[in-house]
């Protein structure tokens, strides 16, 4: 069992490095938590790799966040003033 999880590990810090995807996205991806994307053992060089690929999703978040928000009231404002026509 614990080759699995080691090898789980490896592909999860692969697909982040390729991807630069974010935990959530890497999460779905693999069926796993987010928290088990965070505690994923691997070799130091592979895990400081994905480590700074995580660190800068986690600065731009805010900025992510910002526009989900904005298409949110996009879209509610849009339904809105089609249902008055």
């Amino acid at each position: 069992m614990k080759g699995y999880i080691e090898e789980r590990a490896i592909k999860t810090a692969e697909y982040i490095i390729e991807t630069k995807a974010t935990v959530r996205q890497t999460a779905r991806k693999f069926g796993v938590s987010k928290s088990t994307v965070h505690k994923a053992r691997i070799n130091p060089s592979l895990a400081s790799e994905a480590r700074k690929v995580l660190d800068i999703n986690k600065q731009e978040r805010h900025i992510r966040g910002g526009l989900a928000t904005k298409e949110k009231y996009l879209h509610e404002h849009n339904l809105h003033t089609s249902k008055n026509i």
